[in-house]
């Protein structure tokens, strides 16, 4: 056995050997050059934990949780338990560098839980078929359900370790959730996750706790401006590279601004070798270089990024009017001296939603003593619970500063 120090957690107990095996491989390492909250530091100093952090964390929740269900006679077998651990040890190894803003710009129609399969399945070859069952339990074609709702649904181990570890890291206590007492309150009930009728408030607090770290934390307008002026800075260097400019970039990062690549190619050994090689630093270095790059557009952008003087933001809960866009746009093409094509980069309009809870999808179920299972929003008294489950869309545009009142 292997153990591990955690901050939030102390001392994390590695149980089986082909868990250690896969935390040492090159793959899993490339976590721990990724951060798990991307520019969110930005707003919360602290918050510089990475993915191989949280990936840790969850594989110990689940090894708590298969504990507490063995207890309460739900079978699971030796094979099973590693398969699950696998599985949530592996969820996020598809991660690219800040996450989702390499999927919106360098690649095309491929997300991280696409990536994260194929690089489960060339693991799997590498180890010679030992991660077959942690592949079907993650692609929920194994015929327990449940151990699939562990990994993957609205209340995995995924998400009670990332609230928990999010709060702690950012300072936002408004996010902490009591995972012990959730997973003592796991229960099995016909292939399903569901829990137990004394843990109501703990589910009630870990769905308010979610609701409000998306608004603080995740979805925090400073944040919001940050990482989609990321965006903006790849879409341009994509755009510039598409045109055969001349960027500076290290040698994995130039082959995704300088190829197109979809979902198929990565089935290419040489694609999948790059993916591996690339993470925060990659996009960290370029930026920097970019900051003196004679395109003036992507020079502003990466100048405001890595200096961390970022667009004003104003968000409200009707969509924008669209002459009123058009309007601030002229204004800063020509103040900027811009073209059509590159006002877009610095003046950018999107959306966001905060869904805490979801009804209709992956229920989170408790079961009362007489048998009796129902819906948490049915069980509970609270009715900030129901409302939770509605959906709320927010409008936001990114602007220069120095127009913050001439639109």
């Amino acid at each position: 056995m292997k153990i591990l120090n955690d901050p939030i957690y102390g001392f994390i107990t590695i149980k089986y050997p082909i868990l250690l095996k896969l935390i040492d491989h090159p793959y899993f390492q490339r976590l721990n050059r990724i951060k798990q909250l991307g520019l969110s530091y930005l707003v919360y100093p602290g918050a510089h934990h990475t993915r191989f952090h949280h990936a840790i964390g969850a594989m110990h929740l689940m090894q708590q949780a298969i504990e507490v269900l063995k207890v309460k006679n739900v079978e699971i077998t030796e094979e099973e338990e590693i398969g699950v651990l696998t599985a949530i040890l592996l969820h996020d190894i598809g991660h690219g560098p800040f996450s989702h803003a390499l999927e919106h710009t360098l690649v095309s129609g491929v997300n991280h839980e696409d990536l994260s399969i194929i690089l489960m399945n060339k693991l799997n070859d590498e180890f010679n078929g030992e991660l077959s069952l942690a592949i079907q339990i993650f692609r929920n074609t194994y015929s327990k359900q449940f151990l699939h709702q562990l990994v993957s649904s609205q209340l995995d181990m995924d998400r009670l370790d990332y609230l928990k570890r999010d709060s702690f890291y950012s300072g936002v206590s408004e996010g902490v959730v009591s995972s012990d007492r959730i997973i003592n309150m796991l229960n099995v009930y016909d292939d399903q996750l569901v829990i137990d009728e004394k843990g109501i408030y703990s589910i009630e607090k870990f769905i308010v706790a979610r609701r409000l770290m998306y608004w603080q934390v995740y979805l925090h307008k400073t944040v919001l401006a940050a990482e989609n002026l990321l965006v903006e800075v790849l879409k341009r260097a994509h755009y510039l590279a598409s045109q055969g400019v001349e960027l500076h970039a290290s040698p994995v990062l130039r082959k995704f601004l300088y190829e197109k690549y979809a979902k198929e190619d990565f089935e290419r050994e040489e694609v999948i070798q790059n993916f591996t090689m690339l993470d925060d630093s990659d996009i960290y270095s370029a930026i920097k270089a970019w900051c003196s790059h004679p395109d003036k557009t992507l020079s502003i952008i990466s100048k405001s990024l890595i200096n961390r003087s970022l667009p004003k933001i104003t968000i409200q809960k009707e969509p924008f009017d669209t002459d009123r866009i058009n309007k601030l746009k002229e204004m800063v093409k020509a103040e900027y001296g811009i073209t059509d094509i590159e006002i877009g980069h610095i003046v950018f309009n999107s959306e966001i939603v905060n869904n805490a809870y979801s009804a209709v999808k992956d229920k989170i179920n408790i079961k009362y003593k007489n048998g009796k299972v129902v819906d948490i929003t049915e069980a509970s008294d609270n009715f900030n619970i129901k409302s939770l489950t509605e959906p709320v869309k927010k409008y936001f545009v990114c602007y220069p500063k120095e127009f913050r009142n001439k639109w």
